[in-house]
């Protein structure tokens, strides 16, 4: 079975486009089309209305704000139709769930953002159409994301599996210091869950991105843009531009080249040139030693190349007897000690 969380590049890229196109749908497009010329492996947006995600009454500006930056049904539709086309994945973080009815056929993988993973409504909604799951955990404890993760597999066993859920490490902020990406939390969400886990990005520049690689993340999702310039909507100060994101690319497979794989064992290379002898020791007589010396401590040395008797049974001899007479340095044979 493939693992959806696979990516061109090993990890899986996430071009998150979001709200960046500040509901201008001309400049939504401008936007895919860039982000399509990156080659990552999904383009992602966000589906709302403002009434369906923030109160009119508690929080009427972030109201206003969402209702400033919505496309329609016929938008989104024909922005996901253009990333397929293109042969890159669709991916949106879906905030109203009557928009799950319409969307769902463009949607090989669901995106779960910070703010939803306590909306046990909306996770109980999305594991129920059985895709595979990303959920960012930002704003969360560390129990909190554990009891939503027990929650979605309460829902769909399939959940268990780490090729259907992920997890990502995420700060909500916009922009957040380098030091406040906490990506240790990766391989401590890894031990404890066994799931997929990624990082999703708020930091300025790509660096984070890469380092997070290192770190086993699996999953890098970042905002995108064609310019940070004269910007005033928060998102587009921590979005990579198109040229970033081909250094963060090259930058990943540099990380992937030299991790290379989990089996320790000589290389070819090494064996090809004599290596594993040259650089290893073997036991050879110290000094010139008559037929019928009794072997010691003070009469062996450890030296290069690994000829003869190795090294690791040099307290073997210890105690046995020479049977022919032995020159300094001369390579040993077991047939000579008895």
């Amino acid at each position: 079975m493939n693992n959806p969380f696979k990516g061109k590049y090993g990890p899986l890229l996430i071009a998150e486009i979001g709200g960046n196109h500040e509901g201008n749908f001309e400049y939504a497009m401008k936007l895919v089309d860039l982000a399509i010329s990156t080659n990552v492996d999904f383009v992602k947006f966000q589906l709302y209305t403002g009434d369906t995600l923030v109160s009119r009454i508690e929080s009427p500006v972030r109201n206003s704000h969402f209702k400033k930056f919505q496309l329609t049904k016929e938008q989104h539709i024909a922005i996901a139709e253009k990333i397929i086309k293109a042969g890159i994945g669709y991916m949106a973080s879906v905030w109203d769930e009557e928009m799950m009815l319409w969307i769902d056929k463009y949607m090989p993988i669901y995106k779960i953002g910070s703010g939803d993973l306590t909306a046990y409504s909306v996770l109980k909604t999305i594991a129920k159409k059985g895709k595979p799951i990303i959920l960012s955990t930002g704003l969360s404890t560390e129990n909190e994301v554990l009891e939503a993760v027990k929650y979605i597999q309460s829902i769909d066993k399939k959940y268990l599996k780490p090729e259907n859920l992920a997890l990502l490490q995420c700060t909500s902020m916009y922009p957040i210091n380098h030091s406040d990406a906490n990506l240790n939390v990766m391989s401590k969400l890894k031990e404890l869950t066994g799931l997929t886990i990624g990082y999703s990005d708020h930091t300025i520049g790509w660096k984070t991105l890469a380092y997070s690689v290192a770190m086993g993340a699996e999953i890098l999702e970042f905002h995108f843009t064609d310019s940070r310039e004269g910007k005033e909507f928060r998102d587009h100060k921590v979005s990579l531009i198109p040229e970033e994101v081909i250094e963060l690319e090259n930058e990943i497979q540099f990380i992937q080249s030299i991790k290379g794989n989990e089996t320790k064992k000589p290389l070819q290379i090494e064996e090809e040139n004599g290596h594993v002898q040259s650089f290893r020791r073997a036991v050879y007589p110290k000094f010139d030693l008559k037929a019928g010396t009794v072997l010691s401590e003070e009469n062996l040395i450890c030296l290069r190349p690994n000829s003869g008797i190795d090294a690791r049974d040099f307290e073997k001899l210890i105690g046995k007897t020479t049977t022919i007479d032995l020159l300094a340095h001369q390579k040993l044979d077991w047939k000579n000690i008895k």
